[in-house]
Order: structure tokens, then sequence, then C-alpha cells
């Protein structure tokens, strides 16, 4: 596998900033995004970004994109070329881009990640990774790159359901904080009373330790957009359908994103879900 030039399509919040940790020492890094950013070695079309990469890593935002930018790789990518898809996507998409590759004579790895804008710019992503061994083993140096850690979960699309099923924690999390920062505060309790009270509670995490008191100023930054959680909320859905199961909290914690989405929220950080409970108070 040629390590020396590394192909990064899609610089959002996450994207940029791992292209921005590839690069310098002995990489080469080409970064390609649909509305253009002017980073460095950034090329006008997919093609041209990985003309000579050995390694193609995509920080896409959506199934819809992976398919049409999936295409135009494997249309032009020479045999052997590593595709990792780190984007979070539809268990479908998955399987169909890993199908792809391979009839196209590439290699890929089902490859999403945890961890938000921070994370991203420290190198401390977590990266869920489902595969052949052996190819997550020659690309464990590159991800550690960007990554603290590389889970190892078996087989194709297993690394997109753990990340999907995961989301589903995280976005039904934030709604309870909310509702609890809201019911506390309006009963004259201050902020950060529930913060203590959490951080030593069985029911503190290290999420509840983030979101909370920023959510609690009113401030949302986006770290991970609301309508990319409404997103996977949706994936999410789309999961249990097909194993029978009913999900009750996150159907519920979904339609509410929807419904501030439309309010115009979608790019702040998922953490606005608490941002009406200040605006009603």
């Amino acid at each position: 596998m040629n390590f020396t030039k590394i192909a990064v399509l899609g610089l959002g919040i996450i994207g940029s900033r791992a292209a921005s940790r590839l690069s310098g020492g002995d990489l080469e890094v080409s970064v390609w995004n649909r509305t253009p950013k002017g980073l460095p070695g950034e090329k006008r079309t997919p093609e041209e970004a990985i003309e000579g990469a050995g390694v193609v890593s995509l920080y896409l935002k959506d199934s819809a994109a992976v398919r049409e930018i999936g295409q135009r790789i494997v249309a032009v990518a020479p045999k052997g070329t590593v595709v990792l898809n780190h984007s979070t996507i539809d268990l479908a998409t998955t399987l169909w881009l890993a199908d792809q590759c391979s009839q196209a004579g590439l290699e890929f790895l089902d490859c999403p990640f945890t961890g938000s804008r921070e994370a991203s710019a420290s190198g401390a992503l977590v990266y869920y990774v489902a595969g052949d061994d052996k190819l997550i083993e020659r690309c464990e140096p590159l991800l550690r790159k960007t990554g603290k850690a590389v889970i190892r979960c078996g087989a194709m699309g297993n690394a997109t359901i753990l990340k999907l099923v995961t989301n589903l924690i995280s976005a039904c999390t934030v709604q309870a904080l909310s509702e609890s920062l809201a019911t506390a505060t309006r009963h004259g309790i201050p902020a950060q009373s529930l913060i203590d009270a959490v951080g030593l509670n069985a029911c503190g995490s290290p999420l509840a330790a983030m979101k909370l008191p920023t959510m609690a100023q009113g401030e949302f930054e986006p770290h991970f957009s609301l309508e990319n959680m409404l997103k996977d909320s949706r994936y999410a859905l789309e999961l249990a359908e097909q194993a029978g199961v009913e999900t009750f909290a996150i159907r519920t914690v979904s339609k509410r994103m929807a419904e501030l989405c439309d309010a115009g929220l979608g790019q702040k950080d998922y953490s606005a879900l608490f941002a009406p409970y200040r605006t009603e108070a």
C-alpha cells in the first residue's frame, strides 16, 4: 500500500482537521470538498484528489454523498487502492460501497469514528473498524495519526451498526440532560448544582460533563451538528426497524431534532436540543 500519498474527501469539522494532522512529514495529502475551502493540497474534483493516492479517506456528509463519490472513485482508482469510509451512513450504503470496491479490485474498510471537533484536532478520534483483519493491521498506523484507538468490530458493516447505535445513546442522553436542566432550573436549582450532582451520580458520563456546562450557558457552537445527529438518528431507526425493535426514545428525539432543524437550528451543536427551554423560560 502506498502510504506516501493520502486523499481526504470531505472537509467538514472532522475531515478538515484530520487532513491537517495527516499533512507534513513524509505524507503528501490531497483534499477535496464540494464547497471549496481553500486548504493546502485542495483539488477541484475528487478524481484529481485521488490521482496517485494509495489511500482514499472519506469524511462525507451522508449516504447520498458517499454513493455519488463512491461511484466516481471506483471508476478511476487503480486496483489495490484502499478506501476508508469514515462517514456515518446507513448499513445498506456501507455494504453497497464494499461490494463496489470489491468488484473494482479496491480494498475497503468500514471505518466510522467517534469524537468531535476537539478530538479530531488533537488526533484523539476513536475508529470502529470492520473488514479484513490483515487490511486493518496494515492501515492501523495511518489511522493512529488521527485517532487514539482502533476498535476491531468483525464482519463488514458491524462498525456502521456500532456507530449508529452509540449515536442513538448520545442523542437520547442530550435530550434527557435538556429536560433535567430545564426542570431543575425552573424550580430554582442553580445549573451548577445539577452539573455537580450529575458528575457524582451513576448517570454521569463524559458526554454529560462536556455538554451540560455549555447547555447551561446557552452556548451551542457546533462540535457535532444537530442536522448530522438527526441524519444519524434516522439511520438508527432504519436499523431498528430491520431488526424488529421498537425504539420509543430515539423515535421521539429524532422527531424533536427534525422540528428544531426546521426552526433553523440545524447548524448548531446537537446540544441545541436545550435551546427551546431557554427561550420558553
